[in-house]
């Protein structure tokens, strides 16, 4: 089954003035974000991405600008399951406003039962996430082999409730994860489990790119294990 290569949007207008976007329309990278974005070609130039896969909002749409004009053959494809959680009244507030909220303790210390006013509840946000990401890894293994490299932009509680689904973590656990903005995060999906192969990193990636089948000496498979069925190697792997 496919790598997924899970990126944080880049920061945000949003992120500087200490704001809970969420889905509130007009929210662009700032300077640096526009920076991040505009060295993710550089970082991703040796994976062989199959396709991009983008949330709607205007934010990784921008992170993703420069990787496409880079790679003006890579699809890009616009997925609303990956879009940000509707956090309903709460969006566009001031995160320093929200601490006093008493829902802010529900969503930091038992996220699954947190649902926001006049929003949706973060079961229902992971639960469209991870259901995107099966859906997509297996149109891109159809279209693209088992070994496939592909990405997705979305955002940082997306992020991190599909990495805990790919952990088996319970969502209550996810807030002990955390993604820049950015960032790369890595899950190779087997037919046994998944493997969780970077988590919020910011430098290269070259690493990450589809093992030589064709018989070379040290292939142990994109996730270390049996050729990539699903195997962990005992002892770690080289």
């Amino acid at each position: 089954m496919p790598t997924l290569i899970l990126v944080r949007h880049g920061r945000s207008t949003a992120n500087t003035e200490g704001l809970l976007a969420g889905r509130t329309p007009g929210v662009t990278l700032d300077e640096q974000g526009r920076r991040q974005a505009a060295a993710l070609p550089g970082r991703l130039r040796d994976l062989p991405l199959a396709a991009a896969v983008s949330s709607p909002m205007r934010r990784c749409q921008e992170t993703l600008a420069p990787l496409t004009e880079a790679r003006p053959e890579l699809p890009l494809h616009t997925e609303e399951r990956i879009t940000e959680c509707d956090y309903g009244d709460w969006s566009g507030r001031k995160l320093a406003e929200l601490n006093d909220e008493p829902l802010m303790t529900t969503v930091q210390r038992h996220p699954s039962a947190a649902a926001f006013p006049g929003g949706e509840s973060m079961r229902a946000m992971q639960a469209r996430a991870v259901d995107a990401v099966r859906d997509w890894n297996a149109r891109i293994e159809a279209e693209h082999g088992a070994d496939a490299v592909y990405l997705m932009c979305s955002h940082g509680d997306i992020v991190k409730s599909i990495v805990a689904d790919a952990l088996g973590m319970h969502l209550d656990l996810f807030q002990r994860i955390s993604v820049a903005p950015c960032s790369a995060t890595a899950i190779a999906y087997t037919p046994l489990r998944p493997f969780l192969l970077r988590l919020g990193d910011t430098g290269e990636l070259a690493s990450l790119a589809p093992p030589d089948r064709t018989g070379g000496e040290g292939d142990t498979g994109s996730a270390g294990g049996s050729a990539g069925e699903g195997d962990a190697t005992v002892g770690g792997s080289a």
